[in-house]
């Protein structure tokens, strides 16, 4: 699997602690200068493949690789990784500099070029001149700020990062975000993110595997994983979306799957027969006229400025709809019969 842009493979990697399997023969690769995302829920084991990327656990079969170099007899220190946690860990008893210097001081760089390099750093996360400053005067958004240059001063081919923005409200999470990406654009490194955030995951990303129960379920750029989902589980996780049951009938010579019955509205489909699972996601409904709809009352509206959500209870034998109208294109209320229409090759079909 080996490729010429390749940064860190994972070629076939098992890992089991005593009966439990926690990640089980994934195998991908990172590109060099891509940042690069791993998702899932808690406990489908996305730490523990981070974890022996770094060297923290080891492989019980298969091989991890950096930079085309197995790791397997590698020691944590000696890869050219470093790793970013949820919590920080910053020294308390030392200043700003001199925690973002730590790693250079342990490596024999000298202290005129260290001190540029710590500059240099603080200059990328836009913490300049607080070398001198200690880390418990700092906001959470700059404690962030100082343990990326701290990992990122000694130039590692990939940095690692386990959820290091969890722990941050909403607003500043997102200006973190902006952050993250502008450093990434400006170091060229490698980058990879593992979190269970799909809002991070999508905004942050070049591409995303989305990790299940072990399993690497689907991996690609954020709009391939939100458009094109490779499964039930990659759909309702990133995103939301709705999964509805639908039989598959001949209409007018062309086989569909019909929604709602013969009252409803159809979506095409091949190579298809029974009944499958189609994903809709609330923003590819309608509010629609005539033939080919689905009909149903509003039974909750929530207005959020740019969009109006709704939840609508279907005529048919449907669970009710999450739907979402963009801007001012609708004036639906609560109590109100609708019909929904569907945005041509939207749904996705399992």
């Amino acid at each position: 699997m080996t490729t010429g842009d390749s940064l860190v493979e994972l070629d076939e990697v098992t890992k089991r602690f005593g009966d439990l399997t926690a990640v089980d023969g994934i195998d991908f690769s990172v590109r060099k200068g891509e940042f690069f995302t791993l998702v899932g829920p808690s406990g489908c084991g996305k730490t523990t493949t981070l974890r022996m990327i770094c060297g923290f656990e080891h492989p019980t079969e298969g091989e991890v690789r950096i930079e085309g170099r197995s790791m397997g007899s590698v020691p944590p220190e000696a890869r050219d990784t470093n790793l970013v946690f949820q919590q920080l860990s910053l020294f308390p008893h030392m200043t700003v500099g001199e925690n973002v210097g730590y790693g250079l001081a342990k490596a024999g760089v000298e202290a005129n070029e260290r001190s540029e390099r710590v500059s240099e750093y603080l200059d990328l996360v836009d913490l300049g001149g607080f070398e001198d400053r200690n880390p418990g005067e700092l906001s959470g958004g700059q404690q962030q700020r100082v343990a990326l240059a701290r990992a990122l001063v000694n130039e590692p081919a990939v940095l690692l990062l386990d959820e290091p923005l969890s722990s941050l409200d909403r607003k500043l999470r997102k200006q973190m975000q902006v952050e993250l990406r502008r450093i990434h654009k400006q170091t060229q490194g490698g980058f990879f993110y593992v979190t269970h955030d799909q809002e991070v995951a999508m905004t942050l990303s070049d591409r995303i595997a989305v990790m299940n129960d072990g399993h690497i379920e689907q991996i690609g750029p954020p709009e391939q994983i939100y458009r094109e989902p490779a499964s039930e589980f990659v759909a309702d996780f990133i995103g939301d979306t709705n999964l509805i049951t639908a039989q598959i009938v001949e209409r007018n010579g062309t086989t569909v799957a019909e929604i709602g019955g013969e009252g409803g509205f159809s979506v095409p489909v091949e190579d298809r027969a029974g009944e499958v699972t189609i994903s809709i996601r609330p923003e590819d409904f309608t509010i629609a006229t005539g033939d080919d709809v689905l009909r149903g009352v509003v039974v909750e509206r929530y207005f959020q400025g740019d969009q109006t959500n709704y939840v609508v209870d279907p005529d048919e034998d449907i669970d009710e709809l999450q739907v979402v109208i963009q801007g001012r294109e609708s004036s639906v209320d609560t109590g109100d019969d609708v019909a929904l229409g569907v945005v041509d090759g939207a749904p996705t079909v399992f």
